[in-house]
């Protein structure tokens, strides 16, 4: 009898395993289909080809969060872990595509230099609605609803005092009151990245927060520190927590850079991150990280 019923705990798990993984691939090939109904410069084809998995993260509106990850290989370690993000903000439309484009790159490239978790869109209800929009589904900026101390007298003060209560920059009703940006941060607890690369448009600059020396430039476009905001990513990881966070600010949010910037932006990046992603620098000869796609 234990043996009958013990056969039968692990069928039911069998079977509740292969239920969950056919849901999670689900998830993919709608949140695919979606992107690339949404997106000019990627298709349904790209996303699904890329080999996305879905997070336990979601939405609002519970659309899933979906990552890829570029694992140490076998009998290389790794310089260090990079967490690249895009589509904080929904209606940057370039700096989505874009981040397909660099996935595209590491699928053919990926040489174990790094350790990549990559989250191309990590505001899905901002970016696939009718009309795109840079907060979420409950109108709030992730981009603000970071922790920082004394969230009424900074956060909230900033946004009445010096965006005159912008709802573009709304910071929430409090740190982590959105569930995209709570997952984020338990997802750097975990991932414990050594550098956090943040795409953004359209102010075709490059800001810095945090420990390591800035990048001067990537591709074509230059360091212009914007300043660091209360609630911001920026302030959280980089100032707060030390954990450098390079931001790139696409030139346009709805017009893709040339293929030929993408890559040039792409190799800088990676440059960059050869140098700065520890404290040492390491004189590690070029890797096929690198290569264009």
């Amino acid at each position: 009898m234990i043996s009958f019923i013990s056969k039968i705990i692990v069928l039911i798990c069998l079977l509740s395993s292969i239920v969950i993984g056919e849901d999670k691939e689900t998830l993919v090939n709608n949140q695919c289909t979606r992107i690339g109904n949404k997106l000019g410069s990627v298709s349904i084809k790209d996303c699904l080809d890329i080999g996305l998995h879905a997070t336990d993260g979601e939405s609002v509106k519970g659309a899933a969060i979906l990552i890829k990850e570029y694992p140490p290989l076998e009998k290389k370690e790794p310089l260090g872990k990079v967490l690249l993000v895009g589509g904080i903000h929904g209606d940057e439309y370039s700096s989505v595509s874009v981040i397909f484009k660099w996935l595209a790159t590491l699928n053919k490239h990926h040489s174990g230099l790094f350790h990549w978790h990559v989250i191309p869109l990590l505001n899905p209800d901002g970016l696939l609605r009718k009309k795109s929009q840079r907060i979420n589904e409950n109108n709030v900026d992730l981009n603000r609803n970071f922790p920082i101390n004394d969230w009424e007298n900074t956060a909230i003060k900033y946004w009445i005092e010096e965006t005159g209560k912008n709802p573009r920059y709304y910071p929430g009703t409090e740190a982590l009151s959105e569930p995209e940006s709570n997952w984020l941060l338990g997802h750097v607890n975990v991932f414990r990245p050594d550098v956090i690369v943040s795409v953004h448009a359209p102010h075709g600059i490059i800001d810095h927060d945090g420990p390591r020396t800035a990048p001067n430039k990537l591709g074509a476009l230059y360091l212009n520190y914007l300043g660091t905001y209360p609630g911001s990513l920026g302030n959280y990881a980089g100032v707060q927590r030390e954990i450098p966070v390079i931001t790139i600010e696409l030139p346009y949010a709805g017009i893709m850079p040339t293929k030929d910037e993408i890559n040039s932006i792409w190799r800088d990046m990676v440059k960059w991150l050869r140098k700065n992603i520890i404290e040492e620098e390491n004189s590690m000869e070029n890797s096929q990280d690198a290569a264009p796609s």
